[in-house]
């Protein structure tokens, strides 16, 4: 596996190179690693990762779920942090995770939207300015790598978010279903997943975030206090329009033991430890 990453940053170099990021298909001998770019609109390019699991003891030919795994941000990379901080196959050290998801379904990575990671534009003027536009690139995507390969049409695709991905995940779901109805996308549409979503982040990262560290023993009763003063500040400043100020109070580091900040509490709730 640690052959394979390293093979991996080889061909992306070389395709840079020679082909200027638009090649797809490259990947590993026995054909369990394959990634590329696919072209999403004139000079905006997206990079993908699927990994087959090696788990599955059944008939090779009936169909595996395919979990296509969308990182938050927005701009975080799926190749990078959704694969190798959270549930890939290799860890941030190349060591094997035994907690890796492959071993319930096949795994897609995608630096999403254009201009994170490995996915890139040639001109500003092709970044993204909306989660609908991402989320046609990504249904772009998924119509190059779904439509006539018979096998990938067949697998149920389910898809993940964390974070801001759970909003990308929600555009893309609906505009998945419209793709399909439409005829435009050939592929079997498992449903969608939200963890820690930024759907709200008003609630989630900030009203709700003080008592649930009380409950977890993280906060005093004087830290919730505070944090509750803090989150109050927070919603008038999003209510106001004010969302700069909202994100600045949001990392504000005068609250103080041991709540830290809100964005430290969040960092904290999300660890592993």
């Amino acid at each position: 596996m640690k052959k394979n990453f390293i093979n991996l940053l080889l061909c992306t170099l070389l395709v840079f190179v020679i082909y200027g990021g638009v090649v797809m298909g490259v990947g590993t001998k026995d054909g369990s690693e394959q990634w590329g770019y696919v072209q999403v609109r004139p000079k905006a390019h997206m990079f993908w990762w699927h990994y087959k699991s090696p788990y599955r003891v059944d008939d090779a030919s009936k169909p595996w779920p395919i979990i296509l795994w969308l990182q938050g941000g927005p701009g975080g990379s799926g190749v990078g942090f959704g694969n190798f901080r959270e549930i890939g196959p290799l860890d941030n050290y190349l060591n094997p995770r035994n907690s890796t998801w492959l071993k319930k379904a096949d795994l897609l990575f995608v630096d999403n939207p254009v201009g994170t990671g490995y996915s890139y534009v040639e001109d500003d003027n092709a970044y993204v300015k909306t989660d609908e536009e991402a989320a046609t690139d990504l249904s772009t995507l998924l119509r190059k790598l779904f439509n006539k390969n018979k096998q990938l049409e067949k697998s149920p695709l389910y898809v993940v978010g964390e974070s801001y991905g759970g909003k990308f995940a929600v555009t893309l779901g609906l505009s998945v279903v419209k793709a399909i109805k439409a005829g435009l996308l050939k592929l079997k549409f498992g449903g969608v997943a939200l963890g820690d979503s930024w759907i709200s982040p008003q609630d989630y990262a900030v009203i709700l975030m003080g008592a649930l560290l009380k409950d977890l023993s993280r906060l005093d009763n004087n830290g919730l206090a505070k944090s509750k003063r803090l989150a109050q500040k927070i919603k008038q400043q999003i209510q106001a329009g004010k969302f700069v100020n909202a994100t600045d109070s949001w990392a504000d580091e005068s609250v103080d033991q041991p709540c830290v900040s809100l964005q430290m509490i969040g960092d904290i709730t999300q660890s592993p430890n």
